[in-house]
């Protein structure tokens, strides 16, 4: 997958209760993972991006957006580039899609939100992180 994607979750229930699951999730790539809780819902958390690394991003409690821009050129990212919109909620276990080449900036909608963070890179197993200020990109 090269474009960012969700992988949407779905829900059974019965007089047992519920369950919400993502069957097209796979997770054979995922070598580590994290969650964020950013300070509040005006704090943006961003631009971090990676030329070779993916992420995959899932809302544990509250729901986050998640701006994504591709990056073509590292060494100097245009300052106007097309930002991917996407929202992510805890009650439905959807899974975002982040493949290679992408910068992220994320932001809370809730309070006390947590957003789960899996990686397909061990912490130190590459030299592949990327950081721009946050108004770097001027259509924020």
């Amino acid at each position: 997958m090269d474009k960012p994607a969700i992988l949407e979750g779905k829900s059974y229930s019965d007089e047992r209760g519920n369950v919400i699951f993502n069957n097209d999730f796979n997770v054979t790539e995922i070598k580590r993972m994290y969650y964020i809780e950013n300070t509040d819902t005006e704090f943006i958390r961003g631009w971090t991006g990676h030329k070779i690394e993916q992420r995959w991003f899932s809302a544990l409690q509250g729901s986050f957006l998640i701006r994504l821009i591709k990056i073509d050129h590292w060494e100097l990212p245009s300052r106007q580039s097309e930002i991917l919109k996407f929202e992510l909620n805890a009650g439905n276990l959807n899974v975002l899609h982040v493949p290679k080449g992408y910068v992220s900036a994320i932001q809370a909608r809730e309070e006390n939100s947590r957003l789960l963070v899996m990686g397909d890179y061990f912490l130190g197993e590459s030299d592949d992180i990327y950081r721009f200020p946050i108004d770097y990109f001027e259509n924020l």
